[in-house]
């Protein structure tokens, strides 16, 4: 068989193990940058493959009057719940989502699985414990919390912030703040929209006198958003679902912007995810609400997404796939490893990448 006769191999981006990258442990950030907007920024320019090394305040330049930014106002809670069974031996409920109408139960992970069947309580603190009620198909329990306060109020007082299992410290009370965006407003997530994390009041006001328009969703962070692709095509990987909306004004501005000729900047992946969860095929943003498990990777084609601010992302991970169908595989992986080469931070305290 002559070269040219050879069949063609697979298209890179593909399959899963093109998503891998060599990274030293010692760039995975284990704590925020002393600044939010201190952080640095790679910015990549998709028509032209130029890489810029700035710091985050610098966005700015890259934005036009008439564009508008598109924040995912999604608050962490504290979700891990570290506690005692009746004998003493220490458990962990990792709280998930509400299961139903009740706010006191919950879908959760629990720690140690094989003992806390149903039937078993958690006592986390002096006026929160936690009952296992049910077991799910998927492994998940579905748990009551029991307490004399408001809910809210237990978690707050008795509850730990969800860090990043890569982040290999205990939380402290510093990330209570700094685990999240400080436009955070719907709670309901466990895990940060961390490309949110690097504003500061000060630089979206900036951005407001620039002419930028501020545009707000919720997208749910659920912890899937973790989970490597463990197959090797792709297409089979079953993706988590999350909950977002969409308000009406919101839609009406982004709209209104496209219309105008200005771009759509979406921070984060999670703002990605709803905007092409509503986008019908010509662009046009829809509101509403509801659960979306969409995959954007390779060769997906945006519909409601001009410009994006994202942060480094898993190896393997449906994140870093998205990223690659926006910016484009190959640019997407040389940015990577000029990142990792330039001693960049990666992952949720990380630091920022904006790709124009």
């Amino acid at each position: 068989m002559t070269t040219s006769d050879a069949a063609p191999g697979p298209i890179p981006g593909s399959r899963t193990a093109d998503y891998n990258f060599h990274l030293p442990p010692e760039q995975i950030a284990q704590r925020p940058a002393e600044r939010r907007d201190a952080s640095r920024l790679l910015v990549l320019e998709r028509a032209s493959g130029k890489l810029h090394h700035r710091r985050f305040a610098d966005v700015l330049e890259w934005m036009r009057p008439g564009d508008a930014l598109v924040l995912n106002e999604t608050r962490v809670f504290p979700a891990r719940l570290l506690g005692r069974k009746p004998t003493g031996g220490a458990a962990e409920v990792f709280l998930l989502r509400p299961a139903g109408e009740d706010e006191a139960t919950w879908h959760a992970l629990v720690r140690p699985g094989a003992r806390l069947k149903p039937g078993s309580r958690v006592e986390v603190g002096a006026e929160l414990e936690v009952e296992v009620v049910d077991s799910t198909a998927s492994g998940e329990r579905v748990v009551r919390l029991h307490s004399p306060l408001p809910l809210e109020q237990a978690l707050e007082r008795y509850g730990h912030v969800p860090l990043p299992p890569y982040v290999q410290r205990p939380d402290e009370a510093a990330d209570r703040e700094r685990y999240q965006t400080v436009y955070a407003r719907a709670r309901g997530s466990v895990a940060a929209p961390t490309a949110g994390l690097h504003f500061t009041p000060e630089l979206l006001a900036a951005a407001e006198a620039r002419g930028v328009r501020l545009a707000r969703l919720v997208l749910h962070v659920g912890l899937g958003t973790f989970r490597p692709v463990e197959v090797q095509d792709p297409a089979a990987h079953r993706m988590h679902a999350e909950w977002y909306r969409m308000p009406p004004e919101t839609a009406a501005l982004l709209n209104e912007t496209r219309a105008r000729g200005g771009a759509l900047w979406a921070v984060g992946t999670t703002s990605v995810r709803t905007l092409e969860s509503v986008a019908d095929e010509r662009g046009v943003i829809h509101p509403g609400e509801g659960w979306t498990s969409i995959f954007l990777r390779p060769p997906y084609r945006f519909r409601a997404v001009d410009r994006l601010i994202t942060n480094f992302h898993l190896p393997r991970s449906t994140l870093l796939m998205l990223v690659a169908a926006f910016a484009g595989y190959e640019l997407t992986m040389h940015a990577y490893r000029e990142a990792v080469a330039q001693d960049y931070r990666f992952f949720s305290f990380g630091d920022a990448m904006a790709v124009v």
